[in-house]
């Protein structure tokens, strides 16, 4: 399978740097450029075996099902239904207390493309699409990390989950 991987150190404890990751809405989209819009299927809040409608800038719709859920340490994904070209896609996002403070956030994607003949040219040009998406988008997310808005909101969520 083919894979590709993107970190950034962000300035907020783990917690926080996950409840930005799992921020929804106008607050997504003010740091998440990839996703042109994004919704929760039968949930209100994310969790294992929650599912996810994404549509992404490029157009591409996704279904995808959370397969792990574990704030504030990492959160994992799978695709249930997507793009023709992707046999397998998943991904999963892990946020680890840097010793000084601070997040480091590492995003990683695994995937593999069809028909089988064509894999080994797609999956070349799908890491280096793939790759590009993902740099952009945890630099969104350290953007996101050091936004007061966008920080008031993931503090409210972190707030509401404790009570």
């Amino acid at each position: 399978m083919a894979q590709v991987e993107a970190s950034a150190d962000v300035p907020v404890e783990p917690a926080l740097a996950f409840a930005v990751s799992q921020t929804t809405g106008a607050t997504r989209y003010r740091w998440d450029r990839f996703v042109r819009e994004q919704h929760l299927l039968g949930a209100d809040r994310p969790g294992k075996g929650v599912r996810t409608a994404t549509r992404s800038r490029h157009g591409l719709a996704m279904v995808s099902e959370y397969v792990s859920y574990v704030p504030p340490s990492h959160v994992g994904m799978r695709m249930v239904r997507g793009p023709w070209f992707f046999a397998v896609f998943a991904g999963s996002w892990r946020f680890t207390p840097l010793p000084g403070g601070g997040t480091r956030a590492v995003w990683r994607y695994v995937f593999r493309c069809r028909p089988s003949w064509l894999a080994p040219v797609a999956e070349r040009i799908g890491t280096a699409l793939l790759g590009r998406d993902i740099r952009r988008r945890i630099a969104g997310f350290a953007r996101g990390c050091a936004d007061p808005e966008v920080l008031a909101v993931a503090r409210r969520e972190l707030e509401s989950d404790a009570r």
